[in-house]
């Protein structure tokens, strides 16, 4: 998938404007990066299109995951993209439903499994069956 087609997804899913969807993926990234191990982040990175690669960016103290339950994941992305809770849990849930569209290989799955059960309510629509691209 590339980067357009990904923000466009992205945007439509969150319901707000592609310039809005760049601010919520990359918050969502980011956070996400924080989350899961270092392995995983660079596994994720090189299957995403190059701009979305750079909230995945490998830092010196990338290797060890952060732990934080969904709650403060989505408090995360909500003060990263200035926005308020409700629309950051919704911006999370699109995220998470196109990253599994753009990657390969059981990737997604990697990714899942490491995040506890509470992140349930903002994987859990990615995972669904006909978790495709929701209509206006």
């Amino acid at each position: 998938m590339d980067y357009e087609t990904f923000v466009d997804q992205v945007a439509r899913r969150a319901g707000t404007s592609s310039a809005r969807a760049v601010e919520l993926i990359q918050a969502t990234l980011a956070t996400l990066a924080e989350r899961l191990t270092g392995g995983e982040v660079l596994d994720l990175a090189v299957q995403l299109p190059m701009p979305l690669r750079l909230p995945l960016r490998p830092t010196p103290d990338i290797e060890a995951a952060e732990r934080f339950g969904a709650a403060e994941f989505v408090a995360r992305v909500a003060v990263r993209a200035g926005v308020a809770e409700p629309a950051a849990r919704n911006a999370v849930r699109a995220v998470f439903t196109t990253v599994r569209e753009a990657v390969t290989g059981g990737e997604f799955d990697e990714l899942v499994v490491q995040l506890p059960r509470d992140y349930r309510d903002v994987v859990e629509p990615a995972l669904a069956p006909g978790a495709g691209l929701r209509r206006r």
